[in-house]
């Protein structure tokens, strides 16, 4: 850009230039004074106070001394004034230290690994679930129940629960069994992803997925947004009007969760899917469902067009693509439109044949 700054200006003027090129009048002029008057690079005189190297090196000896190796500055300091001795101030021993690059934390540090971030895709139903626990509070203070939920994240449908009086590995690993086996999975077609729980970790359920053949992937430490389907889901659940501050025993909060899933599954439109139910979308009825809502959209715009103000309306579209942590960049959305695509014959073909 400043070649064609240097080219330009004695011709056209440095406000027509500045113009052409979106760059401010202040950084030609900073430019052409650099190249008028290069700046000149003196080095810092020595002060007359500053210890001599000598000095220095006899500073760096006492402080690398078998009793002063493990200390800081302060307390070599304050041991040597009570030894009647001073060599310098506090702060020239950091420098020289700093010097030497030894003024860093000497103790083991501890590790963390370099966790990935997972960056799932799912085209159809019982492609990825995502799964979690959440607490129901019990009948009295410090009681609660633990609610297993596996959601799939592309349809949003529950395709498993179950609210137990404890966290357990073995009974996540029953209840992932027995969904499996009622979705009718197939090795290596479901990736279920989960956060770092005991539960979630815990050896017996990677031995039973592997046996199963499906993939398992985690959130990050820490990170809530690696997990965000199942944390809406639970959200939603307490958000109800209905959801009471307390169960009075765990058969109440069967109970409960036996009306919010069904609600949730058969009844509840929601707002990512096209405001259509899970059960329509994990089962695939959408195309079904988008033909009669565009029929009748189309029927009210014959009808009144005039209320219609900028273009014939249109059912909401479901989307193609769910994702965890999409890509960044211009390949999420080149992705987003190949899959939506491939997923809209594949609806078609499910309403067919189902």
């Amino acid at each position: 850009m400043m070649k064609a700054v240097k080219e330009y200006v004695p011709e056209f003027g440095i406000a027509p230039v500045c113009r052409a090129l979106g760059i401010n009048r202040s950084t030609v002029y900073r430019f052409i004074d650099k190249d008028n008057n290069p700046p000149v690079v003196t080095s810092r005189p020595t002060p007359k106070r500053a210890l001599s190297f000598a000095e220095r090196q006899n500073v760096l000896d006492v402080m690398h001394e078998d009793r002063f190796v493990d200390m800081a500055p302060h307390e070599i300091y304050a041991t040597l004034l009570d030894e009647g001795t001073y060599l310098c101030s506090i702060r020239t021993m950091y420098r020289i230290l700093e010097s030497c690059n030894e003024v860093r934390e000497r103790r083991n540090q501890l590790k963390h690994p370099c966790y990935q971030k997972p960056e799932l895709l799912a085209t159809k139903p019982n492609e990825i679930w995502s799964w979690d626990i959440t607490k129901l509070k019990g009948p009295v203070k410090w009681t609660y129940y633990y609610l297993y939920v596996i959601l799939d994240i592309f349809s949003r449908y529950v395709v498993g629960w179950m609210v137990a009086e404890r966290e357990s590995s073995k009974l996540a690993e029953r209840l992932i069994k027995q969904t499996c086996l009622k979705q009718g999975i197939l090795r290596d077609q479901l990736t279920l992803h989960a956060d770092r729980g005991s539960s979630m970790k815990s050896k017996c359920l990677g031995l039973l997925l592997s046996d199963l053949g499906v993939t398992k992937t985690h959130s990050r430490p820490h990170v809530s947004n690696d997990n965000p389907f199942s944390e809406s889901q639970f959200k939603t659940l307490k958000y109800r009007p209905e959801f009471p501050d307390r169960f009075g025993s765990i058969q109440d909060s069967r109970g409960f969760c036996s009306y919010f899933f069904n609600w949730y599954n058969f009844e509840h439109h929601h707002s990512a899917i096209a405001l259509m139910t899970p059960y329509t979308v994990h089962y695939g009825l959408a195309a079904e469902v988008t033909s009669i809502r565009q029929k009748a959209l189309d029927l009210a715009y014959e009808s009144h067009p005039e209320r219609f103000v900028r273009h014939a309306p249109k059912a909401p579209v479901l989307p193609g693509a769910v994702w965890i942590n999409p890509p960044s960049g211009n390949r999420i959305v080149e992705e987003d439109t190949a899959m939506r695509s491939v997923d809209d014959k594949t609806i078609s073909m499910e309403v067919i044949t189902h």
